[in-house]
């Protein structure tokens, strides 16, 4: 059937049907946004605003850049700088930007089996943690929040990898799932704040370590380049992008609250 067939119905329906596929985008982005709700908070508004539908994979952050790589997104949002850069470094991403920051905390159950409470150093935190013997849950899956806590332990000289089974138990697993497992087993657990705040399941247990400088954890978005992946959405990714970078999204990212709380820090102005 040519186009001068169709009845003025159809053809607009179709029209309407290319013009919605166009306007949309895919988020390649980490659980820890996803599951704090901040996503559920953020698209209603910049959907409403800009017409643009935008679906989000919440994955951890290194199957995120490698799925962007893949040409499997229009948009890069993570939390892992150097990875980060390394991907806009190859190629694969537009210039990268700071959107906003929180931090890593250490959850565990209240009897604190490692005497982790009230320390201030890291590296003495999780020192104490190895040489107790206490059960400690890692995500073990290269996600932003595995990628920290490694460096984390390399900070502190420690190499829990060579334990791996005993007291150091790796998940394979996302944020909810590794403290749904770390909960069952009484094991500490590092987390990112917003995803503790968010999380229901907590039990007896409470944040035990927190307000180091290292665990900053800072978020950055990219724009997948399209001289490497034809298919990207290039105006609706950036229209994206550059509203979450802008006065209003960046409002928007800091009105965000759990419980009274705010769960992430806008610092793209910074």
């Amino acid at each position: 059937m040519v186009l001068k067939q169709l009845t003025p119905l159809i053809f607009g329906a179709l029209l309407a049907s290319a013009a919605s596929a166009q306007s949309s985008i895919i988020v390649q982005s980490t659980t820890s946004t996803a599951n704090s709700g901040l996503y559920d908070h953020l698209l209603p508004i910049f959907e409403k605003k800009a017409g643009i539908a935008v679906n989000v994979v919440a994955v951890g952050t290194g199957q995120a850049i490698k799925n962007a790589a893949n040409c499997d997104g229009d948009v890069l949002l993570v939390h892992a700088k150097a990875a980060e850069e390394a991907f806009v470094a190859e190629g694969y991403g537009l210039p990268r930007s700071d959107l906003m920051y929180n931090d890593f905390v250490i959850v565990g159950p209240a009897d604190d089996p490692g005497g982790i409470r009230g320390l201030r150093d890291i590296g003495t935190a999780l020192t104490q943690i190895a040489e107790s013997g206490a059960l400690f849950a890692s995500r073990g899956d290269d996600s932003g929040t595995h990628k920290k806590e490694r460096q984390l332990w390399e900070m502190a000289g420690l190499n829990p990898s060579a334990d791996s089974g005993t007291w150091y138990r790796e998940t394979g697993s996302g944020m909810g799932a590794t403290l749904n497992t770390g909960i069952g087993m009484a094991a500490y657990v590092m987390t990112d704040r917003a995803t503790w705040l968010s999380f229901g399941n907590k039990a007896d247990f409470e944040i035990l370590f927190d307000g180091d400088p290292a665990l900053f954890n800072q978020y950055g978005i990219i724009v997948v380049n399209p001289a490497h992946c034809a298919n990207v959405a290039l105006d609706e990714a950036k229209a994206f992008a550059d509203w979450l970078l802008s006065k209003d999204g960046q409002s928007a990212i800091g009105e965000f609250e759990r419980a009274g709380e705010q769960l992430f820090f806008p610092n793209a102005a910074e």
